[in-house]
């Protein structure tokens, strides 16, 4: 019967021979969920003997990561600036740069005199992560979340639900940008649009392009849907808003002068933690 380390120590080759990113990682992460403890607790009970009630699920787990299915996809769950959402195909999986783009919010708004929002959109919302953290970060506020997927609305309503913001603080809207948004403006507008040019996509890691194609393309050139994103705003940001957006490396040469075209003001780049132009930030006159 194998011990919890030897566990560890014969699926991680495996999974290395497969080309997974840091397999022992990996390893340990789905020991812990089949296990039902969290990852640092493996290392306390490294000679704790497995029975097949742990194995067997633990290999099936093991075979799926091996052929590229994402580790979030697996486990089914991701955290997000200290909360657990549901993470699975029907939406993009929640990566650091997006949790650095909440960071950047909320501490813009901690250095300011902006009053907290009080109407939220996450335009693209996926599985809700950003719009749902705003949401409890500002608890006066009423959140809309929309996307133009059912799938991955239904994934977002899903995480409201698992995170317990009460129902009466989040909309839930399906739509292409802003159409059926009619009237509506909003006080920080927030987005993590696809931005990844059409050309690029067959060559993203095998896990990347498990997520659906919807949340990826940005177009040929990546920016055309945060372009007819800029180019739409206006009418829906309330005096001074704050608008919040992610975009792909190398794309803030070509949407800067979007966003001041716009009529937007203060438009700025914002470097993420490894000083790469990964945000925008701007603000409604």
């Amino acid at each position: 019967m194998k011990t919890v380390l030897q566990t560890i120590q014969s699926g991680t080759p495996w999974l290395e021979k497969a080309g997974v990113e840091d397999p022992r990682l990996n390893m340990e992460l789905l020991l812990a969920h089949v296990m039902g403890c969290q990852r640092m607790q493996l290392y306390l009970q490294f000679d704790r003997p497995l029975g097949e009630d742990i194995l067997e699920p633990l290999r099936d787990l093991v075979r799926r990561r091996a052929k590229r299915e994402p580790l979030q996809h697996l486990v089914g769950s991701v955290e997000f600036l200290g909360r657990e959402f549901k993470t699975d195909s029907r939406a993009l999986i929640p990566r650091p740069e997006t949790e650095e783009l909440v960071e950047k919010i909320l501490a813009h708004y901690k250095k300011s005199s902006l009053p907290p929002p009080a109407r939220i959109l996450d335009m693209g919302t996926g599985s809700g992560v950003i719009g749902l953290s705003l949401a409890h970060a500002f608890p006066d506020a009423i959140a809309t979340l929309a996307d133009r997927s059912p799938q991955a609305l239904d994934l977002a309503r899903e995480n409201a639900a698992k995170t317990a913001l009460p129902a009466p603080r989040a909309h839930f809207v399906l739509t292409n940008l802003f159409e059926n948004l009619p009237g509506q403006s909003f006080d920080l507008i927030a987005a993590n649009l696809p931005y990844i040019p059409a050309a690029d996509i067959p060559a993203l890691s095998a896990e990347v392009q498990r997520d659906p194609l919807l949340a990826l393309d940005g177009g040929p050139r990546g920016t055309e849907l945060i372009a007819q994103f800029l180019a739409d705003l206006r009418p829906h940001a309330a005096p001074g808003a704050l608008l919040a957006l992610e975009i792909g490396v190398g794309q803030s040469a070509a949407l800067l002068p979007l966003m001041e075209n716009s009529g937007l003001q203060q438009a700025r780049c914002v470097l993420d933690y490894s000083g790469r132009d990964r945000f925008l930030f701007a603000t409604a006159p």
